[in-house]
């Protein structure tokens, strides 16, 4: 019987093992033969062709946008344009000048299931005036577009402005450097920042307008950061290497602030501070509650051109100030009393006769011989000699 009951259990074991399925970890990981076939670009995105969806779609998808009232003039000059490159992609399109929007809407012609998002970003673009030509590439393959919102990224719009404009630069000269660094087309419209152009450029974009909003960096030092990078990938030693030892790193400057002067703290009294008088009050204690409102407006009418008479009076001696001549300078020597001129006189006198002594004691003191040359004994020849 025991030997039974094991062969019995057993099989039941054996039974279970047979159920379940036993899992194979990367079974499906096997070589390819396109694997290591070096024709194949795997990065490139293929065209799409219309045999891959011969059928077409089997339900309708459609999307609208509002559109601002100024946009309505041009979008209704440039809707045929819009028209005719969406109908070749099989997208119907509808402008309601009623309602201020815009729709588009796949139809049995359409085959490419994806351009439909490409129809309603092209709708986003012309609503936020970007110019008809430039938004009809977004139904390009290679051509992405993102719609950055800065307007609830600062409070104050004082300094959403100013930082706004540091995004576009002085005569849109930042913006046009972005444009060439990151290969994107880019429009700054009131609350949204419009960008065209592939995925790497976008993020570019996206992450310099959020820094630049948010006063993190300003745009100048992103476009001297890209334009090292375009440098370093000319290099091809330096394309397996991290570049951050190359990038300069910039750091804001902390600004002091004025130290706010603390008010010195009032001594602490458990008394409330004295009531002020009402103005009720104030017109009992000067009498005037008890006046009629004919007279009381008669006295506000006066206080009011006695005010207006000050000030009248004010402005004309101000008017005719500029019209009193300058004092005259008077002459010194007539200021000075006449003590000081007697004792210039005196000092003059003084002075003169000291000259005169001075020069006649000089001519007697002169002796002439020291003038006279002295006469040099003759030398005898050499003839008297002999």
């Amino acid at each position: 019987m025991e030997a039974e009951a094991v062969e019995n259990n057993n099989e039941l074991e054996l039974l279970q093992n047979g159920n379940k399925k036993k899992k194979h970890k990367g079974k499906h990981d096997k070589p390819k033969p396109w694997d290591d076939d070096p024709n194949i670009d795997r990065w490139s995105i293929p065209k799409f062709d219309p045999s891959w969806n011969e059928s077409g779609m089997l339900e309708v998808s459609s999307f609208s946008t509002l559109f601002p009232q100024y946009r309505e003039k041009y979008l209704q000059e440039c809707w045929p344009m819009v028209k005719s490159a969406l109908k070749e992609l099989g997208i119907a399109c509808e402008l309601n000048l009623v309602e201020g929007s815009m729709t588009v809407s796949t139809t049995r012609k359409t085959r490419d299931p994806y351009i439909i998002v490409k129809a309603r970003e092209l709708i986003q673009l012309l609503s936020r005036s970007v110019p008809a030509p430039q938004a009809i590439k977004v139904l390009n393959d290679d051509m992405q577009c993102d719609i950055i919102k800065i307007g609830n990224l600062v409070r104050n719009k004082e300094r959403f402005v100013k930082r706004r404009q540091h995004l576009v630069g002085p005569n849109s000269s930042t913006l046009k450097a972005l444009e060439i660094l990151t290969g994107c087309y880019i429009l700054v419209q009131g609350n949204t920042v419009a960008a065209m152009g592939p995925w790497k450029g976008l993020k570019q974009v996206r992450r310099i307008v959020e820094d630049c909003i948010q006063n993190k960096m300003h745009p100048v030092y992103h476009i001297k950061i890209l334009m090292m990078k375009k440098e370093l990938e000319k290099d091809p030693a330096l394309q397996n290497e991290n570049w951050d030892r190359f990038l300069p790193k910039f750091k804001k400057k902390t600004v002091t602030q004025k130290k706010v002067k603390s008010k010195e703290k009032k001594q602490y009294t458990p008394f409330p501070p004295p009531q002020q008088p009402s103005k009720e009050d104030e017109q009992l204690a000067t009498g005037e509650y008890f006046l009629s409102e004919q007279k009381k407006k008669a006295k506000k009418w006066r206080e009011k051109q006695e005010k207006q008479a000050e000030k009248t009076a004010e402005n004309k001696r101000k008017r005719e100030a500029a019209f009193i001549p300058p004092k005259e300078s008077v002459n010194q020597d007539a200021d000075k009393p006449k003590d000081v001129k007697e004792d210039v006189a005196t000092m003059a006198k003084s002075l003169k006769e000291k000259a005169k002594e001075f020069k006649q004691k000089s001519i007697e003191n002169v002796n002439v011989e020291d003038y006279i040359a002295a006469e040099h004994p003759k030398k005898k020849s050499k003839r008297n000699q002999s």
